[in-house]
């Protein structure tokens, strides 16, 4: 679903970010939340704090340490899609977290 829907996100979607990708992933959280990417750059350990969801009430919490101030001015097109999905999570279950290499 967020994932997939309304655009389908791979690893190349994150090509081409500008700077860092993201700061202030956590290294641990609530049992609600589903750890949906797992990423790293060249020589680091893979971090999956980037993107959590977590269902609230009738919609969803999406905690997001990505960078999307820098990649969206920047007009990173992956950015954009990731984002767009992120605003279309609707109803439909959560995907298992795709590890994405720097």
């Amino acid at each position: 679903p967020i994932l997939n829907f309304p655009n389908t996100i791979s690893q190349k979607d994150f090509k081409g970010w500008v700077q860092e990708r993201g700061l202030y992933f956590p290294n641990q959280w609530d049992n609600r939340f589903t750890p949906v990417l797992s990423m790293n750059d060249e020589g680091e350990s893979p971090k999956t704090g980037s993107l959590l969801v977590a269902p609230y009430g009738k919609g969803h919490y999406i905690y997001t340490g990505l960078s999307f101030f820098r990649e969206l001015p920047a007009g990173v097109p992956g950015a954009y899609k990731l984002f767009a999905n992120m605003l279309s999570l609707g109803k439909q279950k959560l995907d298992k977290k795709t590890n994405i290499k720097g």
